[in-house]
């Protein structure tokens, strides 16, 4: 077999490293066991980049083909009927030793969970991301900071493998491409992603209706709950050098008492982040005891990638996340206290 394990942790992604992905999906594809994985909790991007990739695959003829992600096997409700769903299996049901890893929107193996260790059993692993924080952690990293989603990522490859874009495939990177740039209005949204819109909506896509059912239906309870997280929201002016922090949390009992799931915590970010007297947002979501999924979200005064990082997540500059612990108000003082060493240059 040929060597496939060239690409260098971290750095900027080169031809040789395009050139190793692609001969080591040639190579173990066509025959062997191949596992795509992405992160807990998976967003559009994650899901969105792994089910068009796992498509593209098929098209190419393979047939001994995974996808999963770790954690609870529950689909977030807007993308249940992306095509490839059909292909996801629960991470119990994952091979034990597959012959090529290829993860997606994994800043770091610990978003992989219990299924990291499936990259130490692989032939090769590719890693497939966009974070600015991620390292390399797989044996060829295909890590692009400019790119606005992992989808973009995903897309070149599939290119570079001479897969042509059909309509699942096009509607599955479409979805991933217009969650993480907020339905193209946050800062990332380039020339470069209208002209990926573009060639994924020339397929046939039709934009308002995959665009409604990813964000603009949730279930009554969940707008009941938005309320009530909204009202306990904080706003702290002085904060972050005076660009003021607004914060709130959402709790299990929360869910409980609304009758809804996990996912629709995600969507909270949106209306907090929206404070015009804050820079900085931060959204606590309670995934077990005092353990909390911290969403942080900056609209240009402060690097909230570098914050995460210091508490053990990543992400982006304007974007980013990490687990916290303790009660809500112990959170937020991490990030409090860190916000300030982290300014951006004001232009």
């Amino acid at each position: 077999m040929t060597e496939l394990a060239t690409s260098r942790p971290g750095g900027e992604t080169t031809d040789s490293d395009w050139s190793a992905a692609v001969a080591a999906i040639r190579e173990l594809a066509p025959t062997g066991r191949v596992l795509l994985i992405c992160h807990v909790n998976p967003d559009g991007d994650a899901l969105g980049s792994m089910l068009g990739f796992a498509l593209g695959l098929r098209r190419l003829g393979v047939t001994r083909l995974q996808a999963t992600f770790p954690g609870a096997f529950e689909v977030p409700e807007p993308f249940v009927e992306l095509p490839g769903v059909d292909l996801l299996v629960p991470e119990s049901e994952v091979w034990p030793d597959p012959d090529l890893v290829i993860t997606f929107d994994a800043a770091a193996s610990s978003r992989l969970g219990d299924l990291a260790g499936r990259l130490a059993r692989a032939r090769a692993t590719v890693v497939l991301d966009h974070h600015a924080s991620n390292a390399g952690f797989g044996g060829i990293n295909l890590v692009d900071p400019q790119a606005a989603a992992t989808s973009v990522v995903a897309e070149e490859l599939l290119a570079r493998l001479d897969v042509p874009l059909d309509p699942q495939i096009a509607e599955c990177l479409y979805v991933a491409l217009a969650t993480d740039t907020g339905s193209f209005k946050f800062d990332m949204t380039t020339p470069r992603v209208h002209e990926m819109a573009a060639r994924l909506i020339a397929t046939g896509l039709r934009p308002g209706e995959i665009s409604r059912r990813t964000f603009d239906t949730r279930p009554f309870g969940a707008v009941k709950l938005f309320a009530e997280v909204l009202a306990r929201a904080e706003l702290e002016p002085a904060a972050a050098a005076g660009h003021g922090l607004v914060w709130t949390y959402v709790t299990q009992d929360d869910l409980a008492r609304h009758g809804q799931r996990a996912y629709v915590m995600d969507a909270l970010i949106d209306p907090v982040r929206t404070v015009a007297e804050a820079d900085v947002a931060v959204l606590i979501k309670e995934t077990g005891d005092r353990t909390w999924a911290v969403s942080l979200r900056s609209k240009g005064a402060v690097d909230v990638s570098a914050v995460a990082v210091a508490l053990g997540g990543g992400g982006h500059r304007l974007a980013a996340g990490y687990t916290g612990h303790g009660t809500p108000a112990e959170v937020v003082a991490g990030v409090r206290e860190l916000v300030e060493q982290h300014l951006l240059p004001q232009g």
